[in-house]
């Protein structure tokens, strides 16, 4: 784990005081920059398949660069942020940096650069230096580390007052035992300190204004950036947006709405497809009688033989499989599997005194999801339960428990977008979108006005620039000219089976 440590008062001083907005830009003004060293390099991890031919790569670069813990106190506590490029492929094409906003909250932007930077358009790659990061509190940027015994005492759901009560007791032993292992970084990882720790990478790469492409949680990111930092915005992409203007029940309803869809959208893939390998067959009485034994206790994992799944865990992984069409043959593989009983061993292995990450801790920073009582949050399941009858228990619920008792105010309440920016952020959607819904981008849409503008994709998966032609040339070419598509525009949804 990178340490945090005191720092001198120097350049980093004055890139903190211009970052957080506390002195005006000048452009005299001294920025630090980046020593980047060869990284050590991994096995490419399995990404969605593209079609694009293979590119040529330049080797990937890694770096660190010193930032205020509390961008209040810019003479404070320091943590080193970890970074990681890839050149543009052809210097004399060379426009700047593209920086890319990981998701999660917990994705490293260091392992996807490691790993090959192919998520970008070989057009992009020639022009662009591909960057991204660990966001503060994940990966290789101070990550926060909490008792793994402690993560474990969450529960999925809660099933009476009393574990409510026990939920709130346990969950302020784990913030404590959090901030403890983590240090100082603990209570600063909300995203509006990581929206100053962009500029503070901006400004390190030489660049004067931000071209920046988030996905995902990396949207929550770019969203408030723009809302800090308009007029040093030169493009900006938000794809799979994600609403930060949402309530606990607005929250929880658009997110049982969104899962819902993607589970029924599965379902009529898996009736007309042969390449499901439950085609023919009753699939809402297959998941029926699957959750049933889920339910009671009997329900076991064919790729982990012996471990139980629960109910919450059954429509957790599931709902992960929706994130890619390319997945949904081997879904359909893990639940007919599944249909066959299996021996249920509930023994586990022993935890012990270890330490795991936490990234819910940026969660818990960046929304206010407050249940006063069991019958409150009872209340909630069974709405949401209503609202998605199939996947009845979307993760967005375990959001719930994990931040369960979290000291109010947090540190970035949810709000209305007030965005002001000299071009039109670039909003990718996708209708059939199981995380980030296309509820949530329509809406974020309303909110930037014509400071924004909505590019649909008609089809499925958890984003669109790595599924859609149409959306990467859309992309590609705000990018590089600002292009800004039409209103309106939408691209046709691409076959699962083609």
């Amino acid at each position: 784990m990178l340490r945090v440590r005191k720092s001198a008062v120097g350049w980093a001083t004055a890139l903190a005081l211009t970052a957080a907005g506390l002195t005006p830009a000048s452009p005299a003004t001294a920025h630090p920059t980046i020593e980047w060293q060869p990284c050590v390099e991994e096995t490419p991890a399995q990404d969605t398949p593209t079609q694009d031919p293979p590119v040529e790569e330049t080797r990937a670069e890694c770096g660190t660069l010193s930032l205020p813990v509390d961008w209040s106190r810019p003479r404070g506590e320091r943590f080193d942020q970890a970074l990681a490029r890839r050149v543009a492929t052809d210097p004399s094409a060379r426009q700047g940096s593209l920086i890319f906003g990981p998701g999660g909250p917990g994705d490293s932007g260091v392992d996807r650069m490691v790993n090959g930077s192919s998520r970008f358009s070989a057009d992009l790659r020639r022009r662009f230096d591909i960057v991204s990061f660990d966001p503060r509190g994940t990966g290789g940027s101070n990550p926060v580390v909490c008792s793994r015994a402690l993560l474990a005492q969450q529960p999925q759901l809660i099933a009476d007052q009393a574990q409510f009560d026990a939920t709130l007791a346990g969950n302020e032993l784990l913030r404590a035992d959090c901030r403890a292992r983590t240090g100082p970084l603990y209570d600063h990882v909300d995203t509006i300190s990581a929206a100053r720790d962009l500029d503070a990478i901006r400004a390190a790469l030489g660049e004067r204004q931000l071209t920046f492409h988030g996905s995902s949680y990396g949207t929550l990111l770019g969203e408030q950036y723009a809302e800090l930092f308009p007029h040093r915005v030169q493009a900006m992409v938000l794809e799979a947006a994600v609403d930060h203007s949402v309530g606990t029940r607005a929250f929880l309803d658009t997110q049982a709405v969104t899962s819902e869809d993607a589970f029924d959208e599965f379902v009529a893939w898996c009736d007309r497809s042969a390449a499901c390998a439950l085609h023919g067959r009753d699939f809402r009485a297959i998941w029926e009688g699957l959750r049933a034994r889920a339910e009671a206790g009997m329900l076991t994992d064919p790729k982990r033989p012996g471990v139980v799944l629960t109910p919450f865990e059954l429509s957790r992984l599931t709902h992960r499989e929706f994130y890619d069409t390319w997945r949904w043959p081997g879904l359909a593989e893990w639940l007919g599997a599944m249909e066959a009983p299996a021996t249920v061993r509930r023994a586990g292995p022993s935890i012990g005194d270890a330490v795991a990450p936490y990234p819910f801790a940026v969660f818990c920073q960046d929304w206010s999801l407050p249940v006063r009582d069991y019958r409150e949050y009872d209340e909630h399941l069974r709405r949401v339960a209503r609202l998605a009858p199939d996947l009845r228990y979307p993760t967005a619920v375990f959001a719930l428990a994990t931040c369960l008792g979290t000291p109010t105010p947090v540190a970035n309440p949810q709000h209305r977008l007030r965005v002001r920016t000299d071009v039109p952020l670039l909003i990718a959607a996708t209708v059939h979108d199981p995380a980030s819904g296309y509820n949530w981008a329509t809406n974020v849409a309303r909110q930037l006005g014509r400071h924004g503008v909505l590019l649909t994709y008609a089809g499925w998966g958890h984003g669109s620039y790595s599924t859609s032609p149409c959306v990467k040339r859309a992309v590609d070419a705000y990018l590089i000219d600002q292009k800004v598509p039409a209103r309106g525009t939408t691209c046709p949804a691409v076959d699962p089976d083609v």
